[in-house]
């Protein structure tokens, strides 16, 4: 039977070098001459080993994995275009990306070997494989912002024709080899057609507008496994939470999640991964925790938690503004601060390396990005993610209205017509995903690099946030 193993969104799984090794050895559990292994973006970036390595610590993990496909999600960008066709150029893996175009609105990376699909033959069937990538990726990746995204839909159902063409021997730009590197028997046509997706929230609709068996997703960092009109969708999660199974086999596709708790770690990558963190020597401790700081997804979307007050109150601080702002799409996911907390701690939560930026906004602007935290009208993660913390505010936000029904600056009530400082990560003036009204023009000063504001604060307050009644969420349905 003919078997896919997916997994996506692995971002700072290599900060620990062990759980990245176990991770690879669940893949390779599940791996076998009658499957092939395939990732769907966010593999490269961030964390602090990407940081450090500039995303090339992936190579590892594909050769220690036998990955043979990737695609590109938002934070492959991270580091600019230039390096990640390095990077590519590298890689023991083939790259397919469908819609990304370079800065002459070319297809990107084809110089590097990036294909708009391929098909390969796995245990005897064949399966033709199209990458597609967030259209929004360049307001949401500053480093992006030089390229273009082409519509999904659009450029999978002509990579799909194309495939479809070629594989029946009509010819058309494509790759056309299989699993161990050979030639495709044009007369068998393809027997599969996947995506291999970093669009989250859009892979419903690759499910219902494209004619495939199965979108392999990503993005968005919950689990998935569903069909859509017919279509298997799935998700793995965040950092190596869960690998999927896909038998192709069968009247249609089914998927098993697997976590990767029991699996014998890679050894050689485990050591591979642990001299680059050595090499980075970021164990210096910045502060101690007397008990857990939680990261989980569902805590820093849940509304007011403690790790995003430190961050908003270290943000504040830097620039002794009137409100600390945090975006949580900003704050990763990953093992709770325990103990002593080390500057390698804080790179993981924020590992971007974007400058603490302060600006100016009137008080009816400003209550606009309060309403902005519960992101009513944008189209981004899931949708009761609340989006964002404070320092020296208090939002109290109506779920059932989808209105903020009270809001405060210091204790007081905000003056529409007074202005108001935010200091802020520079990312949200340049996305029009998240807090859409902070733009480039409210910019009026810069501190250093968010995690090294988190470090200095730190050193001189210590890491010991509360829950202080900042964020109340009211009338929020089940």
């Amino acid at each position: 039977m003919a078997r896919l193993v997916h997994y996506s969104d692995i971002e700072n799984v290599f900060d620990t070098p062990e759980r990245a090794a176990r991770l690879a050895g669940r893949i390779r559990a599940l791996d076998g001459p009658d499957a092939a292994v395939v990732a769907t973006g966010d593999t490269t970036a961030p964390g602090v080993l990407s940081l450090v390595a500039k995303g090339r610590q992936i190579h590892d993990f594909y050769a220690a994995t036998d990955t043979v496909l990737d695609t590109f999600g938002n934070h492959e960008f991270d580091y600019g275009p230039d390096s990640l066709r390095g990077l590519v150029a590298d890689a023991p893996v083939e790259f397919v990306s469908a819609n990304v175009r370079d800065e002459a609105g070319e297809p990107f990376g084809r110089a590097e070997g990036v294909l708009p699909w391929t098909v390969r033959r796995v245990d005897g069937a064949t399966v033709g494989f199209v990458g597609l990538t967030d259209p929004a990726t360049d307001s949401l990746n500053p480093m992006a912002a030089p390229l273009s995204f082409d519509d999904p839909i659009d450029a999978g159902r002509e990579a799909i024709r194309a495939m479809r063409a070629a594989s029946a021997g009509v010819g058309a730009d494509g790759g056309e080899v299989d699993s161990d590197g050979g030639e495709v028997d044009h007369d068998t046509g393809v027997d599969h057609v996947v995506v291999l997706s970093h669009l989250g929230g859009g892979d419903d609709e690759i499910a219902r507008e494209l004619d495939v068996d199965a979108v392999l997703g990503g993005h968005v960092h919950s689990r998935r496994n569903e069909y859509v009109d017919g279509t298997l969708v799935v998700r793995p999660g965040v950092n190596g939470e869960t690998v999927v199974e896909i038998d192709l086999s069968g009247d249609r596709p089914t998927a098993t999640l697997h976590e990767p708790d029991g699996a014998t770690p890679h050894a050689e990558l485990e050591g591979f991964l642990a001299r680059r963190m050595e090499v980075a020597d970021l164990d210096e401790v910045v502060g101690r925790v007397a008990g857990p700081i939680s990261r989980d997804g569902d805590v820093v979307h849940g509304g007011e938690c403690r790790v995003g007050n430190f961050v908003a109150d270290a943000f504040r601080w830097v620039h002794d503004a009137d409100v600390g702002l945090s975006n949580a799409g900003g704050l990763r996911q990953g093992d709770p601060f325990e103990g002593d907390v080390t500057k390698a701690d804080l790179i993981s939560l924020i590992p971007f390396e974007e400058p603490v930026v302060l600006t100016s906004v009137t008080g009816t602007e400003l209550a606009a990005v309060f309403r902005e935290m519960a992101a009513p009208d944008v189209d981004f993660g899931e949708d009761d993610w609340w989006h964002g913390h404070v320092s020296n505010a208090r939002v109290v936000w109506d779920d059932e209205a989808t209105v903020v029904a009270a809001a405060t600056v210091g204790g007081e009530p905000i003056d529409p017509e007074r202005r108001y400082t935010v200091a802020t990560s520079e990312y949200l003036l340049h996305s029009d995903h998240e807090f859409p009204t902070l733009e480039s023009r409210h910019r009026i000063g810069e501190a250093d690099i968010q995690y090294e504001v988190l470090a200095d604060y730190a050193h001189e307050h210590g890491i010991d946030p509360a829950i202080e009644g900042r964020i109340e969420i009211r009338n929020r349905g089940e």
